[in-house]
């Protein structure tokens, strides 16, 4: 099956992302989803057929879900509605591409986690905390934690994210807003998780980006709750102690830590074509539970 790895619009680049090709068109901005996909912050040579049509489609299910929680970016997600120097390319925009506001993305991602997994877990084992957040003795691989946990995280240009307390955070964008930031990312984790429960999921844990319009309207931006930014599990076979099955990038992840001989710095290796459709399968799955059907 066919693959978009990449987009070559002839418009001002804003960014490329690990997935996303972003175009500038002055106070907007135009988002395209390609078929790419990383993990251990190395975008991997194989795309995963309608992986970006995917993403996009589940971003803006969530989008629409969350508004009375906090504004989106969201401009138009019908190619129709597009401006006209946008037609041309409808075929290749339709489906995996967004229009938004332009913002002034915040330098931190905000993570919640509602259970005890990836590298949470690591320094739990360690350390008996998660981001600094002292956690009771006891708990296992995928046990829910007591209460939902917010998690910042630094963002860098390049290498991994860092972890940083919620103080250092506030250090970065202010207390009144590092304040904001974790009540709404809190309540958008707790929508998903309910949202998540009736469709037979567990959400364990996610991550949120967020911009501010020139006004100081704070906005939530790039992609919510889908399963490159979050870590669904399937709820009838969830078994603390247990590596449960899942319907994000894990299953990646998890062939990745089996191979020999690769530092996870670049170049990625290849994907074989059982990884890649087994990661399709799962964001198709994920997909499906949320109403989303690719034409």
């Amino acid at each position: 099956m066919a693959t978009l790895q990449t987009t070559e619009l002839p418009f001002p680049v804003f960014r490329r992302g690990k997935v996303r090709d972003v175009y500038d068109l002055g106070d907007q901005l135009l988002l395209v989803a390609t078929d790419r996909i990383s993990a251990f912050d190395c975008v991997m040579p194989d795309g995963i057929p309608d992986k970006g049509r995917i993403l996009t489609q589940v971003a803006n299910f969530w989008f629409g879900a969350t508004t009375d929680i906090v504004p989106n970016h969201l401009v138009a997600t019908d190619v129709a509605a597009y401006p006209k120097e946008l037609q041309p390319y409808a075929q290749q925009l339709e489906g995996r591409s967004i229009l938004v506001r332009r913002t002034n993305p915040l330098p931190v991602e905000c993570v919640v986690r509602g259970y005890l997994a990836g590298s949470g877990l690591k320094e739990y084992q360690a350390d008996g905390t998660v981001c600094g957040i002292k956690l009771p003795p006891g708990l296992r691989l995928a046990d829910r934690l007591p209460e939902p946990i917010f998690t910042p995280a630094t963002k860098e240009d390049e290498g991994h994210d860092i972890n940083v307390s919620f103080e250092h955070m506030c250090e970065i964008v202010g207390v009144e807003l590092g304040s904001r930031l974790r009540e709404i990312s809190l309540a958008l984790y707790q929508r998903g998780v309910e949202l998540a429960a009736q469709r037979g999921i567990i959400l364990a844990d996610t991550k949120f980006e967020f911009g501010l319009l020139p006004d100081g309207t704070l906005l939530v931006i790039d992609e919510v709750l889908t399963p490159d930014s979050s870590r669904y599990w399937l709820a009838d076979t969830w078994t603390p102690g247990q590596n449960p099955p899942s319907l994000d990038k894990q299953f990646l992840r998890d062939y990745l830590e089996t191979l020999e001989g690769w530092d996870k710095q670049p170049p990625a290796p290849k994907l074989p074509g059982e990884i890649i459709q087994g990661i399709r399968g799962r964001y198709l799955d994920l997909a499906a539970r949320f109403g989303v059907k690719l034409g």
